[in-house]
């Protein structure tokens, strides 16, 4: 259970990567928490990871200086589901890495989703990013290298960049899981801009995605990578969404 929350956290992304894979949807469905659709994109339900550093993340009442940075990853996957009889749009994150321990203390009590303590290295260039994370509960590993681009990856199921960052624009609202598992907790990104940019992927493992387990061989394919940089953003905090069973038999988020 929450305690009181900060509605409203601020701060500037310095760079945030979703790294992209494109997915069977009956195996998506599976994965995903009753009341959860996969949101799909050309028959592919869309998954991946979002790797993103926060700079200055504070309460919007605080100034810049004293807000927090941070190395974080969110595995997350496109999804629709029903609200009070609406229509919604977003991403589920079954799980979050930090390196913070500010970020680990908080989360899920003081504002929304629980955070894994992990080890990240990141290295940077002029012409590429190579980010490692290594969950220390030995549970998941994350090894990509991107290489910055002009040109959106060809085999890609979205036709152009432009279609790929409206498709993304939609996973503003996000819902976490907790220690319950019928319940969800929210939070909607606020972005002062939105300008996405092609990667390269040069190489890239994640021992979530690579698993044969939860993805049999050839229901699951890297599709591309975006990145967004020095973007001055907020997050909100929304109501949490439990899963309840209709007269129907069928499970609504409410």
């Amino acid at each position: 259970m929450r305690m009181a929350l900060l509605d409203t956290i601020t701060g500037t992304i310095a760079r945030r990567i979703l790294l992209n894979y494109r997915i069977d949807p009956i195996v998506a469905q599976e994965i995903l928490p009753k009341g959860f659709r996969p949101l799909l994109y050309h028959r592919y339900a869309i998954g991946g990871v979002c790797l993103i550093r926060f700079e200055g993340l504070r309460p919007n009442f605080l100034p810049f200086w004293l807000g927090a940075t941070s190395e974080n990853a969110a595995f997350r996957y496109a999804v629709e589901w029903e609200h009070d009889g609406e229509p919604k749009t977003g991403v589920y994150i079954p799980r979050r890495e930090s390196n913070s321990a500010l970020n680990r203390a908080l989360g899920g009590r003081v504002f929304p989703g629980l955070f894994h303590r992990s080890r990240f290295d990141v290295e940077e260039s002029d012409t590429a990013i190579r980010i490692q994370v290594e969950s220390q509960d030995d549970e998941h590993e994350i090894d990509l290298t991107v290489a910055y681009d002009t040109d959106f990856c060809s085999t890609s199921v979205f036709p152009d960049l432009q279609s790929a960052s409206e498709f993304f624009l939609q996973g503003a609202v996000g819902y976490s899981a907790t220690n319950e598992d019928q319940r969800f907790q929210g939070i909607e990104l606020e972005s002062h801009e939105w300008v996405v940019e092609p990667l390269r992927i040069e190489h890239a493992h994640s021992t979530y995605f690579d698993d044969p387990v939860r993805f049999p061989p050839g229901s699951i394919e890297l599709d591309c990578a975006l990145l967004m940089r020095n973007i001055r953003h907020s997050w909100h905090t929304l109501p949490d969404l439990c899963a309840t069973q209709s007269e129907s038999g069928s499970i609504q988020l409410m």
